[in-house]
């Protein structure tokens, strides 16, 4: 604690005797300052002892001296030390009574005891203070890393919170509580979460003091304390916040503890750019094994980094910026660079992102960053392994399936596309395409990526966010047709029956659908139509002689029946 007044009045080798204000001698003295103006006000900074011999005041004038202790009053004086024997014998009873009146302690000071010796006491134990001050916060330092090493991030809370005499709580990058100390906090833990969405769209590092909900927990426990929130990370945003709970502001024990905790929290939340490098080479490599069809090679490099992720079925992600190049090669595209990459695309192996589930709005667009983000933190906060392995505008994504990395996923792209169904000034340069294979083993990995390449494609041409490969499966492949390409081939192949139909010698094309759909039965397709199965055979031969091309290879029947379905579409979407 600082010096107080108290504790001078106590020093023996200073002599003072308390003249007022004797029920005060517990304030603290931040300083001594000796001065003889008749108004010292202006040059005092509150909480000062100050010490006077009276040598230009009017000690005997009530009235002066009651406008002259009003003032050190109001500036915030801890206490008037007047000294005896040089201009007066003993201590006036107009200031006296005035001190008593303003409440202001009133100290007198020997002859023997030199002012000097009581600035000299004060900064002895403010000094004193100060070394304690310190020392303590060492001490809190070493039991911080102490905690943080053998019980992670939950003792380190732990241990804070007994530090500061108050509660903390832990959040990740997407502003979700992760952990408290003590447990009760949870509750108002939960009430800061707006704050420190706040906290995370300023640049890191950031720190912020807000107020606890006066109207405290439901169970009574007061609630309004003061909260420090302080961001957690070294890069442009946040991996997390730490929250501080405290009656009052920390001292300089709590400041140093507080300072410990955020930087041993960074470093079990931030790891190491050669760090993450190295864990995407290895990723890199386990993926082009798995891709080459080497799965016991990748098994053994996988380790126990990523080798329990290979033991179970496990789901592949492959996701893009919507404003990639649609016409790229994709089955060999992705791969081929994947099987001939090291680490990330720029070789820093520098993270896509450094928070878990941003904020759309402060994402800066980057929303493949965004969702690598979120499989990582997803996978941190549940022990699972996951697999990133960055590809140019490409990010592929291993991950267990039914697991908490895919359901966090899947999340997030609802997220996005929630958000860009209510965004009216959305481009594709901001927007978010994922393909999600089905549950694969590591054998069968080529087909995996096959799926996730299919799934996503199809996204592409939904206008979907996501798209998993059972969908597309189960669905059928006439929507696929909605394709312009497609529905270009169509109009070319089937131009030339609606030009002859079109001059009202025949209805070949209904003849045609007619035939395909019946598999070729003459007699059934006839009866379908009304007409003779030797009218059938006969538009049937104008059919060949028009389009050059035989119905008796199935290949031009496939070829004709899409093209039919295809312009059924188009005419069934026009008619709506």
């Amino acid at each position: 604690m600082p010096p107080t007044l108290a504790s001078l009045v106590h020093h023996s080798a200073l002599k003072l005797t308390v003249r007022a204000g004797r029920n005060r001698l517990d304030t603290p003295v931040r300083w001594v300052h000796a001065s003889e103006l008749a108004d010292p006000v202006p040059y005092m900074e509150g909480g000062e002892l100050l010490l006077i011999t009276a040598l230009k005041l009017d000690v005997e004038d009530a009235d002066a001296m009651r406008r002259y202790v009003k003032r050190l009053v109001g500036a915030g004086v801890a206490g008037l030390g007047f000294a005896v024997g040089v201009h007066h014998d003993r201590v006036p009873e107009a200031l006296a009574a005035a001190a008593a009146d303003e409440g202001l302690p009133l100290l007198e000071v020997p002859r023997r005891t030199p002012f000097l010796a009581i600035s000299k006491a004060v900064s002895a134990a403010i000094a004193a203070d100060q070394y304690r001050a310190v020392t303590a916060g060492f001490a809190a330092q070493r039991e911080l890393t102490k905690q943080a090493l053998n019980d992670g991030p939950e003792g380190l809370l732990a241990a804070l919170a007994s530090q500061v005499d108050g509660w903390t709580a832990l959040y990740d990058a997407s502003g979700a509580v992760v952990a408290t100390a003590p447990e009760w906090a949870g509750r108002r833990a939960a009430r800061l979460v707006a704050d420190v969405e706040r906290l995370r769209e300023r640049p890191a590092p950031a720190s912020a003091v807000v107020g606890g909900d006066p109207a405290g927990d439901a169970d009574g426990a007061d609630g309004g304390d003061r909260v420090e929130l302080h961001s957690l990370g070294t890069g442009r945003r946040a991996r997390g916040a730490l929250a501080v709970g405290t009656a009052a502001a920390p001292g300089t024990a709590g400041r140093y503890a507080v300072h410990s905790a955020i930087a041993l929290l960074t470093l079990t939340t931030e790891r190491s750019r050669s760090l993450y490098a190295a864990e995407q080479r290895i990723g890199a490599a386990v993926l082009r094994m798995l891709l080459a069809g080497q799965s016991d090679h990748a098994r053994g490099v996988a380790g126990d980094l990523y080798g329990g992720l290979l033991d179970a079925p496990y789901r592949m992600l492959l996701a893009e910026a919507a404003s990639a190049s649609a016409g790229r090669a994709r089955a060999g595209g992705a791969a081929g660079s994947v099987a001939g990459s090291g680490a990330g695309a720029d070789g820093t192996g520098t993270p896509a992102g450094t928070a878990a589930a941003v904020a759309l709005a402060g994402a800066g667009g980057d929303l493949v960053g965004g969702l690598v983000e979120v499989a990582e933190f997803a996978a941190a906060r549940s022990g699972e392994a996951v697999l990133v392995v960055p590809d140019g505008e490409r990010v592929v994504i291993l991950a267990a399936d039914g697991g908490a990395v895919v359901a966090a996923c899947t999340r997030y792209a609802e997220t996005v596309g929630i958000a860009r169904s209510g965004s009216e000034a959305g481009t594709d340069e901001d927007e978010l395409v994922v393909g999600v294979s089905a549950p694969a083993g590591p054998v069968a990995a080529g087909a995996a990526y096959k799926q996730a390449e299919q799934a996503l494609s199809v996204a592409r041409r939904r206008g979907r966010v996501l798209v998993e490969h059972e969908d597309v499966a189960t669905g059928s492949v006439v929507p696929l047709l909605a394709d312009d390409a497609v529905r270009a081939f169509a109009d070319g192949l089937l131009r030339a029956l609606h030009e002859h139909d079109a001059t009202g010698r025949g209805d070949l094309v209904a003849s045609l659908r007619a035939w395909l759909s019946r598999h070729g039965q003459w007699d059934a397709a006839a009866a379908d139509l009304g007409v003779h199965r030797h009218t059938l055979r006969y538009r049937m031969r104008r059919v060949e002689e028009i389009l050059g091309r035989s119905l008796d290879d199935p290949d031009v029947r496939m070829e004709l029946w899409l093209a039919l379905k295809a312009t059924a579409a188009v005419s069934a979407t026009a008619g709506e």
